[in-house]
């Protein structure tokens, strides 16, 4: 008999306010903040201060990395560590559309004015754009040679080319220092700026597309003008240019004019490198937020403002003047230099504030309003490297200056109960499993683990363990200062600390009789203590309450690293610093086992409850089950690929679960020394875990700050179908990196299909090759395969008849077909239709050219019928330009061909023809609505006035009512 386990699959992630590796943004009302929680995305009602929504995919598992706010202000683009690129619904919090592009973390993402295109860039130093619409990737972008650190479309200023809109530009910066514009109507680089001498790592265009700001490791901000007229023409030479360009001293051209020139630079207060530029919707303000713990805003002023600026400028100089020629300095007076009149950087955009808080910053983003004059404040929410987001409101320059506010930035919501501050050292689960206790340097945090909401914070000192007490309404906490802090989650307060010990309290645990407690420290002292009640004077009353007795001490060789009972308490078992684990009676204190056997110290262990079993884990990477009876080690097991730190049996069986700093959880059988299952989805070192009572969950505490609830299902593993699924996982893994192309390019053969071999191309293909897109192209093959048989048959049996021949029977159709109930071409069409679009052009390439060859047939079918001409004809160009070179070499394909561009020009003319029909029938609804729904209001004040004004008027006018 084959043995099954239980299956644990992940419950529920929480304790992650807003992770670091990610940008935090505005929806688009300015109510909710929308921030990255490792691999999720979650909503949080900034006034509230609660959690409203997740954007969870349980296919991903791959950090967010990138946020970016769609005009339609309901689709968010979300780019990942893997490469991938999720379009999600606010409104459904569903994904839209899926890309897969790029070969590693997306780092910058933005889109067009119309929302229909997204750009990309990513640490493979490629950028993508996609359409959004048609969920196709258009083309990738190469040129850079380092990181994308952000992406901006620019839109061209007015529509040429006989009244066709084109596409535009896209501006990126990057790690290599350069910043680059690039046409999209040409796909090429048309500027590159030497920007600055070192990393740049984000710039910002104004919303009018007259102004760059980048920002690196300088010391100041270079701001650049975007030259409209030059964007206009595009790549313009000689003539073209002329009409736009400077011309040199000769009158001549001088060729190529820059659309984009500096105009100077604005110097910063911090001395830290630019993390965030960003301008304000209403083009009043810019952000400027550097890796420390500030955020410079500054004022952008207007024409008005600078011109008063100037006059006053000359206006002192003129005073100046006078007052040097009233001392009879007629000199000096003429020595004055005259103002320079040309408008600078610093003329145009002034510091204006600056945001201090106590912890350095991630990401910020300003609340989207226009008219901020109207609103009075400007506001921001920022998020924070410790686990916070703060929302910031600073009032209006004008506000400011007429009513009596307080003219300094003013922190208006802090998010940061719902997760700790610094790095889970210690979880621990109530005896009924309802509660969660975790701990961190100067936190104690108390869970509900149903709703995993936050129900009690309470400061402590650097916790390394801690622990319920019986009745579950006390928890104590061992901290790294040696003392013993006792909390009542009724009063949410701490009743008494005890100085314990005079080392790190790196272990404690409940005796089994739950009537005291054993401490473990770094001191080489194991201390055992009563829990006693001791009445205590509170104004006029005396109560009782909890506390803990000293009873006796043993004094170990070592540190002491773990502390451990038997469940029978006959036993306690005490891991020390030098790699050994020393056994004694729990009633004498007498030595009784000697266990070694690790190579590094013994970080945490665990008894079974038949007290038969120490299972023991170390940095050394290993575990290790010893026998109770007489210590003999029944097996060393390499468990993890980095140290483990934790370990804990399951009530009333051997199984046990360990976690280590590589990032996974493992659950093991330790009767057959078997690892089960493999739990992963942290994102940094695992510190801490909790069995359950009974089991049914365990919860496991990360560097990344994240617990998380994992769940006993019904769902059976058999371990080697386990060991197989592994052994898949690995060889898709090494199927797919095999399969990745360096590019898709056109070398004047129109082979576009082909892997490039230059990897100097600007130009390549968007897509990438992974699992979805080649078990997808497999699907295509089998279907095709299965139609063409069915087909061919049918044909044979049929010339067979025609010829006379006698004693044929009909062949029998394909049980897939009977079962679908599909003829050949609908599951030929029903496999097509079934690829997303954005992985479609991919899993077309998978495809033989004896397959392309039958799908071109059945293309032809597909538009006799009338079926989805937009499909038919992706599918169909696509394979043309792919495989072009050989189908102009085999002459058997013309009379197909010829017959498919027949039947598609028809089925093209109708298309045309039913939406021309469309078009013309909205917009005799649209006139029809107009005449109808139309009405003119006048205000008679003004109707009164005209009147007067024109009696008043020399040319008087008489008008007669007939």
């Amino acid at each position: 008999m084959v043995k099954a386990y239980q299956r644990y699959t992940p419950r529920t992630t929480f304790g992650v306010v807003a992770s670091g590796n990610s940008n935090i943004i505005y929806d688009a009302d300015g109510k909710y903040a929308i921030s990255p929680t490792l691999e999720d995305v979650s909503i949080w009602d900034l006034k509230k201060g609660e959690l409203v929504g997740t954007w969870r995919d349980s296919d991903n598992k791959a950090e967010v990395t990138c946020i970016a706010r769609s005009v339609d202000h309901d689709s968010y683009a979300v780019g990942y560590a893997n490469g991938s690129i999720r379009i999600w619904s606010m409104s459904k919090s569903d994904v839209l559309v899926t890309f897969n592009g790029h070969r590693s973390a997306v780092t910058a993402l933005a889109f067009d004015k119309s929302g229909s295109r997204l750009v990309s860039g990513s640490k493979d130093t490629d950028l993508i754009v996609w359409d959004v619409e048609g969920e196709v990737g258009l083309y990738r972008l190469r040129g850079h040679k380092d990181q994308i650190t952000s992406v901006r479309f620019i839109s061209r200023p007015s529509i040429v080319e006989g009244g066709k809109p084109t596409d535009g530009y896209v501006l990126s910066s990057s790690k290599d220092t350069l910043i680059k514009l690039w046409d999209l109507s040409t796909q090429h680089c048309i500027e590159t700026l030497v920007a600055h001498r070192n990393e740049v790592w984000s710039c910002d265009v104004n919303a009018d597309e007259t102004m760059l700001v980048s920002g690196g490791g300088d010391p100041d901000i270079k701001v650049w003008k975007i030259d409209a007229a030059v964007l206009r023409t595009g790549l313009a030479v000689g003539e073209e240019a002329k009409e736009v360009g400077e011309e040199d001293a000769d009158g001549e051209s001088s060729g190529l004019v820059k659309a984009i020139t500096f105009y100077g630079s604005i110097p910063r207060q911090s001395k830290d490198r630019v993390t965030t530029l960003e301008f304000h919707s209403s083009q009043e303000f810019l952000g400027c937020q550097a890796s420390d713990k500030s955020i410079e805003l500054f004022r952008i002023r207007s024409i008005d403002e600078i011109k008063k600026k100037m006059s006053r400028r000359k206006k002192r100089q003129r005073e100046k003047q006078q007052a040097l020629l009233k001392k009879g300095d007629t000199a000096g007076a003429a020595a004055e230099e005259p103002v320079d009149e040309t408008i600078q950087a610093t003329d145009e955009i002034t510091p204006w504030h600056v945001i201090r808080s106590g912890a350095k910053f991630r990401s910020f983003d300003f609340a989207p309003a226009k008219d901020v004059q109207k609103i009075g404040h400007v506001q921001l929410v920022a998020s924070l490297n410790n686990n916070t987001v703060e929302v910031w409101t600073l009032p209006h320059p004008t506000a400011a200056k007429n009513e009596e506010v307080a003219d300094e930035p003013n922190k208006a919501y802090t998010l940061e109960l719902p997760g700790h501050r610094s790095d889970i050292r210690t979880v621990a689960l109530s005896s009924d499993d309802e509660l969660l206790c975790s701990a961190s340097n100067n936190s104690l945090k108390i869970w509900n683990i149903k709703t995993t909401s936050c129900i009690r914070t309470m400061e402590c000192g650097y916790a390394l363990c801690c622990a319920f007490l019986p009745g579950n309404r006390h928890v104590i906490v061992g901290t790294k200062s040696g003392h013993l802090e006792l909390f009542d989650l009724g009063s949410s307060s701490m009743i008494e600390s005890i100085e314990a010990h005079e080392g790190a309290i790196w272990s404690l645990q409940v005796r089994p009789d739950r009537r005291g407690l054993v401490t473990g420290s770094a001191d080489k002292d194991v201390k055992f203590w009563d829990f006693d009640m001791i009445e205590e004077q509170i104004g006029q009353s005396t109560k009782k309450r909890l506390s803990l007795v000293h009873m006796r001490t043993l004094k170990m060789s070592d540190d002491v690293l773990c502390v451990r009972y038997s469940p029978d308490q006959k036993m306690v078992a005490v891991s020390l610093l030098d790699a050994t684990v020393k056994v004694f009676y729990h009633d004498t204190l007498k030595f009784f086992l000697s266990l070694y056997g690790h190579k590094l110290p013994v970080l945490s262990m665990d008894i079974s409850s038949d007290s038969n079993l120490l299972v023991t884990c170390s940095a050394d990477k290993n575990v290790k089950l010893w026998g109770l009876d007489f210590g003999d080690c029944h097996k060393s097991m390499f468990a993890h690929q980095e140290s483990v730190m934790a370990v804990q049996f399951v009530w009333n069986t051997h199984y046990f679960f360990t976690a280590s700093k590589d990032r996974t959880v493992k659950y093991w059988d330790g009767d057959k020394f078997e690892n089960i299952l493999k739990l992963e989805g942290h994102h940094g070192e695992v510190w801490a875990l909790a069995v359950g009572t009974y089991g049914n969950i365990v919860v496991s505490a990360s560097h990344d700050r994240s617990l998380r609830i994992w769940q006993k299902t019904e769902d059976q593993v058999f371990l080697e179908e386990e060991r197989e699924q592994e052994l898949d996982d690995l060889y898709e893994a090494t199927l797919t990196a095999s399969f990745e192309k360096t590019g898709m390019v056109d070398h004047g053969e129109g082979n576009i299909g082909a892997p490039s071999t230059n990897n100097g191309d600007e130009l390549a293909s968007a897509g990438k090759q992974t699992m979805d897109t080649l078990k997808a192209g497999e699907r295509i093959m089998e279907a095709l395969e299965l139609a063409d048989q069915e087909i061919n048959a049918w044909r044979e049996y049929n010339a067979g008849v025609a010829r006379g021949e006698r004693g044929l029977s009909k062949p029998q159709r394909s049980p897939l077909l009977i079962s679908m109930r599909q003829t050949p071409e609908q599951h030929v069409w029903f496999e097509l239709e079934r690829v997303r679009p954005a992985e479609l052009d991919e899993a077309l390439l998978v495809l033989p050219f004896a397959a392309v060859t039958s799908l071109l047939n059945w293309l032809d079918v597909f538009v006799q019928r009338e079926y989805n001409i937009n499909l038919v004809c992706r599918v169909l160009f696509f394979l043309i330009k792919s495989h072009h070179n050989q189908i102009v070499a085999n002459r058997i394909m013309r009379p197909m061909l010829d017959s498919v561009r027949r039947n598609l020009r028809i089925g093209l003319q109708k298309q045309k023809d039913i939406i021309g029909f469309n078009v013309a029938a909205l917009n005799y609804i649209r006139r029809d609505y107009e005449a109808n729904n139309t009405s003119e209001f006048f205000d008679e004040e003004a109707v009164r006035k005209d009147e007067e004004k024109k009696q008043e008027s020399e040319k008087k006018r008489k008008f007669m009512k007939m």
